[in-house]
């Protein structure tokens, strides 16, 4: 079978800079590596261990080579603005954000589906991606309490084994007079078949608190060190998928922290602000240069 990790030579420290330029392991991963002969993205970026793919996730996780990824990570869109037509087909940013009009970040794709058809869609791209991943690779998922059971069902039925839930503390969270607050989201996780109880990986916590980001460029970004904690769910060194790019969260985390990590964004305004925001962080902090296009 076909490995990427087979063609590298042996994973850097976390947090140790390759300096050699013609190491294997300091290229971007390349796409004929990654992806079966006569598929490629409508365009993509990357630089030393990280890229990201330009296109629609249900068709490019078909194109990936089988077994070549060490762990999913990702937040998908949740469409779960509400089970109302009129509020469930509103923009992103109406649903997800506060900003004013003026302020408004770019508004994403796929967030506009009805339940039924959120959970086909979501089984359907997570079938494909198990076929990408190695056996026992594990899988996180970012969810909110509405999609909750919808997610736990996809996940099953794409043939992943759901293993348990992580939570996201935010901490803030408007309150609402005789409710409880609603100041969590959810990690949902599993694993491609049997998970080998010997892999180098310490016990990771079951709640993180972190604040939303402040100065975000994405409608529903993560905070950076919240994907550093997650991340290390992975086997040191390993390649990680995240199908729903976004703002780069999940990329620049596993660049920062020693993995390799490929990326998928559908939206044509993210596509350009993660790519760029992932560049632009590894360079100043040294991590990355000579950015590659294909």
């Amino acid at each position: 079978m076909f490995s990427y990790r087979n063609i590298r030579k042996k994973p850097r420290k976390r947090g140790v800079k390759n300096d050699r330029k013609d190491d294997a392991y300091g290229e971007s991963p390349a796409l004929d590596q990654l992806m079966k002969d006569g598929t490629s993205p409508v365009e993509s970026l990357g630089g030393e261990h990280w890229r990201i793919l330009h296109g629609d996730t249900l068709k490019l996780i078909k194109a990936f080579r089988p077994g070549i990824f060490d762990a999913l990570i990702t937040d998908p869109p949740y469409a779960s603005g509400s089970s109302k037509p009129n509020e469930r087909n509103r923009t992103t940013n109406q649903k997800y954000s506060s900003m004013k009009a003026e302020n408004a970040l770019p508004d994403f794709d796929g967030d506009n589906k009805d339940q039924r058809s959120w959970t086909h869609w979501m089984a359907e791209w997570l079938y494909d991606a198990r076929k990408a991943c190695k056996k026992g690779a594990p899988i996180c998922l970012f969810i909110d309490w509405r999609q909750y059971p919808s997610i736990t069902d996809a996940l099953q039925w794409a043939g992943w084994i759901w293993r348990g839930t992580a939570v996201w503390d935010k901490g803030n969270s408007r309150p609402q007079k005789g409710r409880f607050r609603q100041q969590a989201e959810y990690i949902v996780w599993g694993s491609n078949g049997p998970m080998p109880i010997n892999r180098p990986v310490s016990c990771l916590p079951g709640v993180f608190r972190y604040s939303n980001p402040q100065n975000r460029i994405h409608v529903t970004e993560k905070p950076l060190q919240l994907m550093k904690d997650v991340i290390q769910i992975c086997e040191p060194g390993g390649l990680i998928l995240d199908p729903f790019a976004g703002a780069g969260t999940t990329i620049l985390a596993a660049a920062e922290e020693g993995y390799e990590a490929v990326g998928i964004e559908v939206t044509d305004a993210y596509y350009k602000l993660g790519t760029d925001r992932v560049r632009f962080a590894l360079e100043s902090k040294g991590i990355a240069d000579g950015t590659q296009e294909e």
